[in-house]
């Protein structure tokens, strides 16, 4: 097994983690104040390791506040998402359009470009994940699509090739992609938790009980899986990680049928096979 299965490994964890935030967050019943959690927990994970590394070079400030911006504006998009519409439907938008944002994006701001073959697969990758985004209900009620969640999912997607550009640029101007992974997680937290304390106004405590069990979860799970992808974005070009993190909609798939009771079907079977060979052509091909 060699190096270059590294950043594959890595991103694979990170997928499933991620997958775990977004469905604990989505199993809540206030989505915000899960979501609050989620950044709170993932900052406190930090403080642990805070006084180990080093201090963020004086040149970098400015990448890390634009890294911050982009989270907030990924954060609160996909709390709009997961709050107008089901898992099964926004998650694989949010996620499957990701990684096209990010090679688009990645080409512009970082020069990374991707070859003929890796393109392709890209192309398949993520159209295959959209087919998940598709309603399995019989019925035309059922089959129809949500405007609202469907325009905050293509939002939280555009928030997704943004914050992998962003932080990219910022891990890789860090001696360590750990100090940036630091910084990020203990400000990360401020956005949504002032959003939070302004929407819930007089009862922010009543409204945090109910929903610490599924944050502290998300929140420990979504703390692994962004420093897995950060140090993988040190390893192997951005769009390459982004594509291959967003397996997460497979095992989001998976959990939303277990844990949420919607639907998989035979149809979302074979766009997770279809997937998965985008993704191994993307790696080959590399």
């Amino acid at each position: 097994m060699g190096p270059e299965f590294l950043p594959v490994a890595l991103c694979l964890m990170s997928a499933l983690t991620v997958a775990i935030t977004n469905v604990m967050v989505k199993r809540g019943g206030d989505v915000l104040t899960t979501r609050a959690i989620v950044a709170i927990v993932m900052g406190l994970t930090v403080v642990p390791l805070a006084p180990f590394v080093p201090l963020p070079p004086p040149g970098t400030w400015g990448l890390i506040l634009v890294s911050m911006a982009v989270h907030w504006f990924y954060q609160f998009c996909a709390i709009r998402a997961l709050h107008r519409g089901a898992l099964s439907l926004v998650f694989p938008v949010m996620r499957g359009l990701g990684p096209l944002a990010t090679a688009f994006l990645a080409a512009i701001w970082l020069q990374e470009e991707l070859s003929v073959l890796q393109a392709a697969g890209l192309i398949v990758a993520s159209l295959s994940i959209l087919v998940f985004a598709l309603p399995t209900s019989g019925t035309p009620r059922g089959r129809k699509l949500d405007r609202s969640a469907l325009f905050w999912a293509m939002m939280t997607a555009a928030g997704v090739g943004l914050y992998a550009v962003a932080d990219t640029q910022a891990a890789r101007a860090m001696e360590t992609p750990l100090t940036f992974i630091v910084c990020l997680f203990l400000l990360d937290w401020i956005g949504v938790t002032l959003v939070l304390l302004w929407q819930r106004k007089g009862r922010v405590i009543a409204s945090l009980k109910p929903e610490l069990r599924n944050g502290i979860i998300g929140g420990v799970a979504g703390a692994i899986s962004y420093g897995l992808a950060i140090y993988a974005y040190t390893l192997t070009d951005v769009a390459m990680v982004t594509a291959l993190r967003e397996t997460s909609v497979v095992f989001a798939a998976a959990l939303g049928a277990w844990l949420l009771k919607e639907g998989f079907g035979r149809r979302r079977i074979v766009a997770a096979s279809t997937l998965a060979a985008g993704l191994v052509l993307m790696q080959a091909a590399g």
